[in-house]
């Protein structure tokens, strides 16, 4: 009678994840988060250190089949260290933007615990920027959208997400073609579902 017990609980609970990966789904929320970002170059005239950001914004994701699509719109403001090499002048840039990425991903769990895998395009559009440098580099020198590429795991646990990701920038940031630099990024997110 036991064995049965067991098998029983087994297949009911097999029933639940399949269903809870096979029905559509869908849930918005509001996150946060913090962000390490570096420049990168292709040449080797620039030097850049990490330093520490933040994100806030809302989240959205749209699932059915084991599958789905996760938009988000958030404010970020980006900081890296900066020194170029032909200039014995370093400083910090802070970059603000309103980002969008659009995560495709998958979530393997039960209920409401889950681990998902995601990646997709991102897409930033500036807002403001300061360059505390004592050289004359200033923000009209940066191009005001760019795209990277983003992606990371994360996990839920009943209303609330955490997210570790990796973005890279696509495209030149700066609006020189022999200065090319690229934002890189990692970032530790928690997100809370209010729907």
């Amino acid at each position: 009678m036991k064995k049965i017990i067991l098998a029983f609980a087994a297949l009911f609970l097999m029933v639940q994840a399949s269903q809870a990966q096979l029905l559509p789904s869908f849930k918005l929320g509001v996150k946060g988060a913090l962000n390490f970002s570096s420049l990168k170059s292709d040449g080797k005239w620039l030097n850049s250190d990490t330093k520490t950001g933040y994100q806030l914004g809302v989240w959205g994701r749209v699932g059915i089949a084991g599958f789905h699509v996760q938009p988000e719109l958030y404010y970020s403001q980006k900081k890296a260290g900066f020194d170029p090499q032909e200039d014995p002048e370093a400083g910090e840039v802070t970059i603000k933007s309103m980002d969008l990425p659009i995560l495709l991903g998958t979530r393997i769990g039960l209920g409401p615990l889950g681990v998902r895998i995601q990646a997709g395009p991102v897409f930033s559009f500036a807002q403001d920027g300061k360059f505390d440098i004592k050289t004359a580099t200033n923000f009209a020198e940066y191009k005001k959208t760019s795209t990277g590429i983003i992606g990371g795991v994360g996990a839920d646990i009943r209303n609330f997400t955490v997210d570790l990701r990796y973005e890279h920038g696509l495209n030149n940031l700066s609006e020189s073609s022999n200065e090319k630099q690229k934002i890189s990024m990692w970032s530790i997110g928690v997100g809370y579902a209010f729907l």
